[in-house]
């Protein structure tokens, strides 16, 4: 179920910053209390293979981001401990060392859960040892959200584990969403910065459309 267009789940999770400092990060209130958009990116697991060029790849766009006024933010269902060990491991040996922004640890599962990114293929209840046993990884998926000014998520995408993101899409659509809150008009297909954009009726369609 797409939760584009609803407000992201208000929800405390445990994180940890490039320091080694243990957190508590509620994603909406990232958003509202500092008036900022976030960008919350999940990936499978730490000490992977395509997990730390994404990770990479989203620190060295990190001040384009904030440029646009957009928080940036990982997650992943390893531990803290995990994720500053992978902090303190070098690029060279597959590491995050350098990344600056903060991390979730959602140990429990209670985010990634209500937003339905887990990889679970079944799940079945035992009555032999009373408890529901789950078939999948039960890890997330490469899943992206883009949340406003006011917590609602303007944009949601989910990858399968091999397939690494684009990072200039992401930076694309704060732009493309930016214009649409600044000057009140809609962005057709392959919108950049800069490029002519359109209203939202029959005629401005027809002359954009003329044009390209």
């Amino acid at each position: 179920m797409s939760l584009v267009g609803k407000k992201f789940p208000s929800i405390a999770v445990d994180a940890i910053s490039e320091m080694g400092d243990n957190l508590k990060i509620n994603i909406f209130e990232e958003a509202t209390k500092n008036n900022k958009k976030v960008l919350l990116f999940w990936y499978p697991k730490d000490f992977t293979f395509v997990c730390p060029t994404e990770l990479h790849a989203f620190q060295a766009a990190l001040p384009e981001f904030e440029k646009r006024n957009t928080i940036v933010i990982g997650a992943s269902c390893d531990t803290n401990e995990v994720h500053f060990a992978w902090l303190n491991t070098p690029k060279n040996n597959g590491g995050i060392e350098g990344v600056t922004y903060p991390i979730l640890a959602d140990t429990n599962r209670n985010l990634s859960n209500i937003l339905g990114i887990l990889d679970i293929d079944s799940t079945e209840y035992s009555e032999e040892t009373d408890s529901v046993i789950v078939e999948g990884s039960n890890v997330t998926f490469r899943a992206t959200y883009l949340i406003d000014e006011t917590g609602k998520i303007f944009h949601e995408s989910v990858n399968d584990m091999p397939l690494g993101r684009n990072v200039n899409e992401y930076l694309r659509m704060v732009d493309a969403y930016t214009h649409i809150q600044e000057k009140g008009e809609v962005c057709p297909a392959n919108w950049e910065a800069g490029k002519e954009a359109m209203n939202a009726d029959r005629k401005s369609t027809a002359e954009y459309l003329s044009l390209n």
